[in-house]
């Protein structure tokens, strides 16, 4: 027996059986806690408990009860106090999602020894703890996701430059990082037709049984929540928005060619718009907004021939709004807050209606 139950289940957790590989409990209305007993499965491979109404403090055996588990997700429950502290490194781990919980305190230092992690999402919790920099030996973490939490702080420099050798998907925003944007993240090129996901197979009775478990992702791109049920490996994207990064915006970002969606906004950025920007051909979305930006809108944007979703509302930009490309066909929601910007969508700049004609009887020829 391979998947425990489906759907529309309550009451109590039950104990599979210690040989089970995979438990499926998700998407029901299980209540109560996590019995221990369940780190007695000790083959298991698969553990997902998401999406149920699961509360009190999670199992600190839930870290390594298992070498073989390669799945462990307990997103959107009511789990409090902390994560599990212990891992060992004969971990398989590759996807833990404790998400939409109400965890606590600072992250497990021994998630370090979880080498094969791929995705691991933190978000909407109430963690309290500098960021992790000690995640970036992993090699091949490929998504971290830390949203809507309380961690602080500066974020150091890398040590070395191997750190974080396969992030592509960070998310760090509404948080309280402060310091200057730190250069955590690496240009990848894979692969763009694959997409991402975590192989699950099973032996039974000389039977080879298994399944794929796609990584899934949330970003806020122009004010909405879009959700992705499966994330291409060429896909790239950084949210470090609603935080208190200062300084300026650093040229490094220019050269992460894969990059799709960029949101910085809702910081204290300031200076001008790197002209370096315009590098990144792959860009789709790019947030600026709600900083203290000055300078022009560099013409070297007009590049960005994919770009579908651009906001440097609520900066202190100035001048002419580069004509003639898709930056025009926006909405003038996306530049406003920046009295000295002008051009379309906005009204024309300077004085640029038509030079006034000699005196004329016609008085309502004006086209300004």
């Amino acid at each position: 027996m391979l998947e425990a139950f489906v759907q529309h289940f309550h009451g109590a957790l039950p104990i599979p059986p210690p040989s089970m590989l995979e438990y499926g409990a998700y998407n029901n209305n299980f209540t109560g806690e996590i019995s221990p007993y369940l780190c007695n499965m000790s083959s298991l491979q698969y553990l997902d408990l998401s999406r149920n109404n699961l509360s009190g403090m999670l199992p600190q055996c839930l870290g390594n009860f298992s070498d073989d588990l390669i799945l462990l997700l307990l997103g959107s429950n009511s789990f409090h106090g902390m994560m599990p502290q212990s891992y060992n490194n004969r971990s398989s781990l590759r996807m833990i999602d404790v998400s939409h919980n109400q965890l606590q305190g600072q992250l497990p230092r021994s998630l370090a020894n979880c080498v094969m992690l791929e995705y691991l999402v933190l978000s909407n919790n109430e963690f309290n703890d500098v960021f992790p920099i000690w995640l970036g030996t992993l090699p091949e973490l490929k998504l971290l996701a830390m949203h809507h939490n309380e961690f602080y702080g500066v974020i150091g420099q890398s040590r070395r430059n191997i750190d974080f050798p396969s992030l592509r998907i960070l998310d760090l925003s509404y948080n309280r990082f402060k310091g200057e944007i730190p250069p955590l993240f690496p240009d990848i090129t894979v692969n763009k037709s694959t997409y991402m996901y975590a192989q699950v197979s099973y032996d039974l009775h000389g039977f080879a049984i298994g399944r794929s478990v796609a990584y899934s992702i949330t970003l806020a791109i122009k004010g909405l929540d879009l959700f992705y049920s499966k994330i291409q490996e060429g896909f790239a994207a950084i949210d470090i928005s609603s935080n208190k990064f200062e300084g300026t915006i650093p040229e490094f970002i220019g050269n992460l060619k894969q990059i799709h969606s960029l949101n910085i906004s809702s910081n204290i950025l300031n200076g001008s718009i790197p002209s370096s920007l315009g590098n990144l051909r792959n860009l789709e979305s790019l947030d600026l907004s709600h900083n203290k930006l000055s300078g022009q809108i560099p013409q070297q944007l007009t590049r960005l021939t994919f770009l579908e979703n651009f906001d440097v509302s609520h900066n202190n930009l100035t001048g002419p709004i580069p004509q003639g490309t898709q930056l025009t066909s926006l909405n003038s929601t996306s530049y406003e807050g920046n009295p000295g910007l002008c051009g379309d969508p906005l009204p024309k700049c300077g004085n640029q209606e038509a030079p006034q004609p000699p005196p004329s009887t016609e008085e309502d020829n004006d086209s300004g």
